[in-house]
């Protein structure tokens, strides 16, 4: 099993990265997926958060409602601390079900938007950073979401810088041209992967 970590700032297009990568049969664990996923109605991570943060961090549909829930814990490290002890185990025991149900010859992409911040490159046999200028970036975010570029510019300087991204990575997919040349790189990205894990 060869462990994939996927990074890249926000615009650099790691997601379709990540679609493509699961396209040639990566197995892909996204984190944040799993974060959402552990909190859904009906789920006991909805249930103790909940017991933490009382009802009004739900929705009259009785799902989370993230926007709240999240003016609360940002603007208090203790509330923030309590969210993490409730979500981070939850996702940690998700993680390891996805790993344990791979087969022992999978390339196993974990999508980890925060890899470099964290410090988490050493979990992974090779790192894969999608990476892409930030005038790029700022654009593609004022496109596909509406951002102002303002938010766009404060949302890529509360990440880590392009330099310490690429410090830490195996593989670069640059991606800022068409979606045929992301293929292609991707292609070859995978290629190599492949060969990676052959060779053990």
């Amino acid at each position: 099993m060869l462990k994939i970590g996927l990074t890249g700032g926000i615009g650099s297009g790691k997601s379709e990265v990540s679609k493509r990568l699961s396209a040639r049969g990566a197995v892909v664990i996204d984190a944040d997926k799993i974060a959402r996923e552990v909190v859904e109605p009906g789920t006991a991570g909805l249930a103790r958060v909940v017991a933490a943060f009382g009802d009004e961090v739900l929705r009259p549909d009785g799902s989370l409602n993230r926007e709240k829930l999240g003016s609360i814990v940002f603007a208090d490290s203790e509330k923030l601390a309590t969210l993490n002890a409730i979500v981070h185990p939850l996702v940690g025991e998700r993680v390891a079900q996805l790993q344990g149900e791979a087969a022992d010859d999978a390339l196993v992409v974990y999508d980890v938007p925060l890899l470099a911040e964290n410090k988490l490159a050493p979990m992974y046999d090779v790192v894969i950073v999608v990476d892409a200028a930030d005038d790029v970036r700022i654009r593609r975010l004022a496109e596909h979401r509406g951002m102002a570029e303002a938010d766009a510019k404060a949302r890529i300087a509360a990440q880590a810088s392009r330099q310490d991204r690429l410090a830490v990575a195996d593989l670069v997919i640059l991606n800022e041209g068409s979606l045929e040349e992301l293929d292609a790189r991707v292609g070859e990205v995978w290629d190599e992967l492949v060969r990676r894990a052959a060779t053990g």
